[in-house]
């Protein structure tokens, strides 16, 4: 495998992906499923569409994307994962913090990644052979080692328990933090760990 090449096919398509959710907003926002706490937009069906479509001309490796699932049924040890757009609710509600995320696996295990938060023009990669970048620039975690000193990013998953024992649980490690953020996009909460602008997620 070419690693250099295929992190180059995920960054075009990112950012291909990124262009048309950003441009075209104004008619990707029609909801095509709702529930009490999620949201699919046209626009998660559209970029995923558009990924796919630059992945399978330029690349030998399956995808398994949110929307569409496996692009056969038994994956190879190496494939894609796509999440067209991470964020979704943010994005319908016009908040900036939503992006593009591509990964390529062998064997559940990371190779490379590429994350475009397209409204920051924001531009994350790395792979297992190289450095981390932020829009070709070196990135690395902060030095920060004690909860006290530290910011947490965090969220609330759709399977979120949120009983009273468990939320009791949750503000008291909250309470260990100097700061704690909850953005919407996991893919974003990741690479501002992996650029000090965070310390855990």
């Amino acid at each position: 495998m070419n690693i250099e090449n295929e992190l180059k096919i995920a960054k075009t398509a990112a950012l291909k992906a990124g262009s048309l959710l950003l441009n075209k907003k104004n008619i990707l926002t029609k909801a095509v499923f709702t529930s009490r706490r999620d949201i699919k937009l046209e626009a998660d069906i559209c970029s995923e569409n558009l990924i796919k479509e630059i992945i399978c001309s330029k690349s030998s490796y399956p995808i398994l994307a949110e929307e569409s699932g496996k692009s056969q049924e038994n994956l190879d040890s190496i494939y894609w994962v796509v999440d067209p757009l991470d964020g979704t609710a943010n994005y319908a509600r016009g908040l900036p913090l939503c992006c593009v995320s591509i990964a390529l696996m062998s064997k559940k295990e990371p190779l490379l990644g590429v994350v475009y938060d397209f409204n920051s023009k924001d531009l994350y990669e790395g792979h297992v052979k190289g450095d981390a970048k932020l829009n070709n620039n070196l990135i690395k975690v902060s030095d920060i080692n004690n909860s006290s000193s530290g910011i947490l990013v965090t969220g609330l998953p759709n399977k979120t328990d949120y009983s009273d024992k468990a939320l009791l649980r949750m503000v008291k490690d909250f309470q260990q933090w100097r700061k704690v953020r909850m953005i919407g996009s996991a893919a974003i909460a990741s690479c501002y760990v992996a650029s000090a602008k965070a310390d855990v997620y």
